[in-house]
């Protein structure tokens, strides 16, 4: 099995917990793959990966329905699965360098696997699955939280997930006559595997940046960042 790009020390510092039992981490930077180079049974991280998801997706419904006393199940149900989307793209790849800590196979990692969104994602839901049987539902509600506060910002308001661009639009033009302008700020990752960020401007003015696996998903996001800044300074 190939050794980790690096120690765990470091991951756990940007994780900020650490683990009584290293040995969950471990695993949960285990690819499949690894499984698939070696005769001897090895366990890798996608037990962990599905408890994580439930964890997460527990996580994020007790904080919209404790947060919004009016809003129904539907708009309650997009909005936890666009948090979650979000927690995939967002803090996988760009908060925590997961990818430089991932135990992988040779061929994997001949092919790029430290950069595939998937693979970080994966990575990321089993993390979260690890720190909730190392610390607990607490600890790991404690996690979850307080990275999409250093990501996203408060949850202040429910966005709109059907059309944020054209909520981020009404919202502007009820004090102005012009429009927000978008613009794609960088491109990354392999042709199959690519990530677009966006910014949205006003007036001069940066609103908000997001990411997505298109151009039209980067904007979506960019404007509900944006919407999340109106809200805060409104």
């Amino acid at each position: 099995m190939p050794p980790a790009k690096s120690n765990t020390d470091e991951l756990q510092r940007r994780l900020g917990y650490k683990f009584s039992k290293p040995e969950l981490l471990r695993l949960a930077l285990t690819h499949p793959s690894v499984a698939h180079e070696t005769t001897a049974p090895t366990p890798h991280n996608q037990r962990l990966e599905f408890l994580g998801d439930a964890v997460l997706g527990l996580v994020l419904t007790q904080e919209l329905y404790e947060k919004f006393h009016t809003v129904s199940e539907g708009p309650l149900t997009k909005a936890r699965a666009q948090m979650v989307n979000r927690s995939r793209c967002e803090i996988s790849r760009s908060r925590f360098n997961v990818g430089q800590f991932l135990i992988l196979s040779r061929g994997e990692e001949s092919s790029g696997g430290r950069e595939k969104q998937s693979a970080l994602a994966d990575a990321f839901e089993a993390i979260l699955g690890a720190i909730f049987l190392d610390g607990g539902f607490e600890a790991a509600r404690e996690f979850i939280l307080k990275s999409f506060c250093d990501s996203f910002g408060e949850l202040a308001r429910i966005p709109n997930i059907d059309n944020p661009k054209g909520e981020l639009q009404e919202r502007l033009q009820a004090r102005s006559v012009d429009a927000p302008r978008y613009e794609t700020t960088s491109v990354s990752g392999p042709d199959h595997d690519r990530i677009f960020e966006c910014a949205v401007f006003h007036e001069g003015r940066e609103l908000g940046r997001g990411k997505g696996k298109s151009k039209k998903s980067a904007e979506s996001q960019a404007a509900l960042a944006a919407l999340q800044t109106l809200q805060k300074n409104s």
